[in-house]
């Protein structure tokens, strides 16, 4: 429906309505009380959980209902980098890049109905494992854990640091070293208490907060602009005044409304988006251990499959409240959004390939009345806490029972606990170190560096795992060696890109052929076919696996029974305590140790066991699958109602 919408000359300055673009005393008082409503709810979920086992502290002990896993998944998704990313690269150039989180609602219904019941009945924790158990290497467990603590470096933890303080850095002008300090003392604290639990639980809460300040935004943007229509007829005219003339350097894409784009010289061309994207899709929703572990903690299949549902539905709201603002952004403020001479932009932004990313934070300073502020850097807060701290958890996950238990199998839960925190402090660490490089990567287009690096990581990983799944034939050998060639090949171009850097707009590009001329997302596709490739063809060459070893382990084997049942886990070893266990070994500052130790949730007692692993039987996995028909039915029914919606919005905005 067409509706009036001003002229871009006739579009009143923001500072005409709200003069004052820095934080009031009432966005202070919302802060605050965001802040208190937060440790009120993690304090409860800390009290309420058992964090003193590894069961407990990783898994939520499996008592998870459908909407806490649910608004979980979304919140761990959408972190601030989605925010300042997807605001950033649609101000650049469109809607084209939703369709990455179109492609996540497919790929997180995939995690539910496919993937999810092969890794219940293997009874894993951690990806890695599952990997090791489906093909009896050890090797391939460590090299994996390895590369996705990386992947959760360059592609998460970093990129999220780096987009909160951009935020911080657009409302309280903070240098931005100091506001990714604030950044993360603010989410240690939270990170170091809480296990799975109280993460997902205030998951749910830093959901509803996310999608009720970034909907009002959208109200507000959509009535400055005249709706869609009026965005449509007054982003093509948004063009900065400080630019050359002779090129096409700050000038809107004519294809900006248009998901699917020329096949090779485009942004995001459209073999690129209907494959390229779905390989590393699939990793994400399917193999990635933030997203993974929080449905393992579900009480029951037909609650996972619920909270994939959810989650699903909630994706389709990044579209209109993350990139069509950035893309009102650009039409309010043409001349510091999409500013195109590097020196301007070094002046506006401190960022001399573009400020595109500051899109959504100037939106929300310069738009936005006094209170309503204060809300929406909740958001940006709830946002970032979120993916921060269940990055941070499922890290602490993979490095504790992938890398630290193999290498120290007698270690005690204490120590386990103790590791994996100070793992988080050293990750933590690296990501800071780590922030340049993603300051000057991609043309100042942060979302453009996440999926990148993703194509380039992501795709051998993802082959691996589907095979593991879904062909009995696929052994070790081909895994171990498609897995390694893949990853060395991406890792190649990762450094080529980083080595041979974009151009500023209007400069030459001499970049290799390799990096100028090939897609991303074309690499992307290039990967998974290689890997397929080596896997199939050296499967098919080596020794078959033997039907015992792949029993439970994929989808045609999942409900077989396991013809030698694991014998019973050995009880929990003690070992000897010392006079430093002791009362009179404790010292004057005893009532501190174990105030720290409550807030960590280590029993002391724990000192004195030693970790064993825990493997669920038969029975137990028969009825975490198990689903009532009538529920069942209306899942399914609502499955098919979600992919409806999304191949709807992929023809619409196609």
């Amino acid at each position: 429906m067409a509706m009036s919408s001003p002229t871009p000359t006739t579009v009143p300055p923001p500072d005409s309505l709200f003069p004052s673009s820095s934080l009031t005393v009432v966005d202070i008082v919302v802060l605050v009380l965001y802040f208190v409503f937060v440790l009120v709810v993690g304090l409860w979920s800390m009290c309420r959980t058992k964090r003193s086992t590894v069961q407990g502290y990783f898994l939520a002990g499996k008592t998870m209902l459908w909407w806490p896993v649910g608004a979980s998944l979304f919140a761990s998704n959408v972190g601030s980098g989605h925010f300042v990313g997807l605001a950033g690269t649609g101000a650049a150039s469109g809607i084209a890049v939703a369709a990455y989180e179109l492609n996540g609602m497919f790929s997180v219904l995939l995690l539910g109905w496919l993937f999810l019941p092969i890794y219940i009945t293997a009874g894993v924790t951690t990806m890695p494992e599952y990997l090791e158990r489906r093909y009896r290497s050890p090797r391939i467990r460590l090299f994996i854990a390895v590369v996705y603590l990386f992947i959760y470096i360059f592609t998460k933890i970093s990129v999220d640091i780096y987009a909160g303080a951009i935020f911080i850095q657009q409302a309280l002008h903070w240098d931005l070293y100091i506001a990714v300090a604030g950044l993360l003392l603010i989410t240690a604290l939270y990170t170091v208490g809480g296990g799975l639990a109280a993460v997902i639980y205030t998951d749910a809460l830093q959901t509803v907060i996310m999608l009720v300040g970034a909907l009002t935004l959208t109200g507000f943007c959509f009535a400055r602009v005249g709706g869609l229509e009026g965005l449509r007829l007054m982003y093509p005219e948004s063009v900065p005044r400080v630019r050359d003339t002779n090129t096409s350097c700050g000038l809107p894409r004519d294809d900006a409304f248009h998901i699917f784009r020329h096949p090779v010289t485009s942004d995001f061309p459209w073999p690129g988006v209907v494959l390229g994207m779905a390989v590393p899709s699939l990793w994400y929703w399917c193999t990635d251990q933030v997203i993974v572990q929080r449905s393992l903690s579900a009480k029951s299949m037909l609650h996972a499959k619920g909270g994939s549902l959810f989650a699903a539905y909630l994706k389709i709201l990044p579209l209109f409240i993350m990139v069509i603002p950035g893309m009102v952004s650009r039409v309010l403020f043409p001349d510091e959004v999409a500013c195109a001479n590097p020196d301007e932009c070094q002046r506006l932004c401190g960022n001399s390939v573009g400020c595109t990313d500051i899109a959504y934070p100037k939106l929300v300073m310069e738009l936005l009345p006094g209170g309503l502020r204060g809300l929406m850097m909740a958001v940006m807060v709830a946002a970032l806490m979120s993916s921060l701290t269940s990055i941070f958890n499922s890290s602490s996950t993979i490095f504790t029972m992938d890398l630290w238990l193999r290498f120290r199998p007698h270690c005690t839960e204490w120590e386990l606990m103790v590791i994996g925190r100070v793992f988080v402090l050293v990750l933590v660490l690296v990501s800071v170190l780590w922030i340049p490089l993603v300051q000057a990567s991609q043309g100042g287009q942060l979302f453009i560096y996440i999926q990148s690096i993703s194509s380039y990581l992501q795709p051998p990983i993802a082959i691996v795992f589907i095979a593991g799944c879904f062909w009995p034939r696929a052994n070790e050998k081909a895994a171990f060696w498609g897995l390694l060639a893949g990853i060395l090949l991406g890792c190649v171009r990762m450094v080529l890109d980083f080595i041979y850097e974009e151009p500023v707009c209007g400069q030459p590009d001499t970049r290799p052929d390799i990096v100028r001329c090939v897609h991303y997302l074309h690499f992307s596709i290039i990967l998974s076919l290689f890997t397929l490739i080596m896997v199939v063809s050296i499967s098919l060459c080596t020794e078959a696996p033997s039907p015992e070893s792949v029993r439970q382990l994929t989808w045609f084997s999942r409900y077989e029974d396991p013809e030698h049942q694991p014998a019973p886990e050995p009880p929990p070893q003690e070992i000897p305590s010392s006079s430093s266990d002791t009362d009179g070994g404790r010292g004057r500052c005893w009532w501190l140790l174990a105030c720290v130790l409550w807030f960590c949730g280590m029993d002391k007692q724990q000192k004195r066991q030693q970790v064993v692993a825990v493997r669920r039987s038969r029975k137990e996995n028969m009825e975490l699958l198990w689903e009532e028909p009538g529920l069942r039915n209306l899942a399914n029914a609502s499955l098919l109602l979600c992919l409806s919606a999304a191949v709807f919005l992929f023809a619409y905005f196609g």
